[in-house]
């Protein structure tokens, strides 16, 4: 018989030791890998925790054979940050264009793949938990804050100005960086673009969400507690074609 590799699970965290194992998981990739921090970082116990944690819904991905969770995202739906009084990324964005659209949203983070299945099928195997997620819940715009590694605009000019020329988000959806920490994006004029280079350092994630059809935010936000350059990626499940709506949900 042929190898085909580790089979998977994918599932909501239910227990305090399932939400442990995505916070773990969490550190080796944020704090560890990507170095960066927070003032609820268990550096003893490894765990990257903050205090929106509680209130969302975390989405695992675990390896059947070893049990160990490979891959996490954490998702808020719009009545439950409206309990909590705010989403995760307000602190960033003002996101009065997308509350105020009457529309059902869902706020995704700290998205993240173990090291050693990277490049393999444990993403793919994440993306239908969330396109599962989605369609039961009816949710209409996904959106979220998508990082870039490091705090130099000018080493990230390239892909953050293509991002700005190529994929800034129509009007009804346009969140914008809040003014106190606003970031231009658009560093090069749109003739000044290779895309190519700029595409070499869009992470892997963002490329996934601009396949499909998704849009950014205007300007970004640098991060210094977590060491990245944040841009806002924005995605309508509406405006999805054929098929970018297959890739989404693995059909």
């Amino acid at each position: 018989m042929p190898d085909t590799g580790p089979s998977f699970t994918v599932k909501l965290v239910e227990t305090e030791a399932e939400l442990r194992a995505a916070q773990r998981l969490r550190y080796d990739v944020f704090v560890c890998e990507l170095g960066g921090g927070g003032e609820m970082v268990d550096h003893e116990a490894r765990l990257e925790q903050d205090r929106f944690d509680p209130y969302f819904d975390h989405m695992i991905v675990r390896d059947d054979t070893t049990g160990e969770v490979v891959g996490v995202y954490r998702l808020l739906p719009g009545e439950r940050a409206a309990e909590l009084g705010q989403f995760y990324s307000e602190d960033e964005y003002d996101l009065s264009v997308l509350k105020q659209s009457g529309r059902k949203l869902l706020e995704l983070g700290r998205s993240c793949v173990h090291l050693d299945y990277r490049g393999g099928t444990a993403m793919y195997h994440l993306w239908n938990g969330l396109a599962a997620y989605v369609a039961e819940r009816e949710i209409e715009v996904l959106f979220g804050v998508a990082s870039f590694h490091g705090t130099d605009v000018q080493e990230l000019a390239q892909p953050l100005s293509m991002l700005h020329h190529n994929h800034l988000a129509p009007p009804d959806l346009r969140v914008r960086a809040q003014p106190g920490v606003f970031q231009p994006m658009d560093l090069l004029p749109k003739d000044a673009l290779d895309r190519r280079a700029a595409m070499v350092q869009v992470p892997s994630l963002i490329k996934a969400y601009l396949r499909l059809g998704g849009f950014v935010g205007e300007g970004a936000f640098i991060d210094f507690a977590f060491n990245t350059s944040d841009v806002c990626l924005i995605l309508d499940t509406a405006r999805m074609n054929e098929r970018q709506r297959r890739i989404y949900s693995g059909a």
